[in-house]
């Protein structure tokens, strides 16, 4: 599905529900087979529109969250910061912290411009890198990640989910002045 226009802005308190709805959907849809199903059968939207607007209403004005809209509807989310090292230490380097778009909007463009949207803001922000984890068994991701410039940086490390560790790996990319050229999203 890609009828109508697509639009990039800001995320707010009202857009909570929406993105809720964007990331549990996203979870069960992506992550089946590759986390414990009762981890994904416990999530709920209701548990996730309030830590997102309980992360919303606690920003400190270093992270970026972007929403997709298509007539009217959210059909994606991301969010980017600072990286956290491993002793949750923030590094100069920005992160790729979350993205989801609804998987009926998979291949629309959707991704692409959220990415772009949250380069443009970590490059404006001075980051020279950003990073982000993928689960070392999400293939698609994998492949979105690489053609929008990432590559694996060899650090690899267990994500525990109910006790199970589900291993990830890192992805890395160069930030330049082209990405904080890119379109500034309101």
């Amino acid at each position: 599905m890609s009828a109508g226009e697509l639009r990039i802005r800001d995320m707010g308190l009202d857009d909570c529900e929406a993105v809720a709805r964007v990331r549990v959907r996203g979870w069960h849809t992506t992550y089946a087979g590759m986390m414990p199903q009762a981890y994904l059968d416990a999530m709920s939207v209701q548990k996730d529109a309030a830590r997102r607007r309980a992360h919303l209403a606690g920003r400190d004005g270093t992270t970026s969250d972007l929403v997709a809209e298509r007539a009217g509807e959210i059909v994606g989310w991301g969010c980017c910061g600072p990286y956290r090292d491993e002793a949750g230490e923030r590094t100069g380097d920005a992160e790729l912290y979350a993205l989801y778009v609804l998987p009926e909007h998979h291949r629309t463009g959707a991704g692409r411009a959220l990415t772009a949207g949250l380069l443009a803001r970590a490059a404006a922000g001075g980051h020279r890198r950003m990073l982000l984890w993928v689960l070392t068994e999400n293939a698609r991701a994998r492949r979105f990640y690489a053609r929008a410039g990432f590559a694996p940086d060899g650090v690899e490390a267990p994500f525990d989910v109910l006790g199970v560790a589900v291993p990830e790996t890192r992805y890395a990319r160069r930030l330049s002045a082209a990405d904080a050229a890119a379109p500034s999203f309101g």
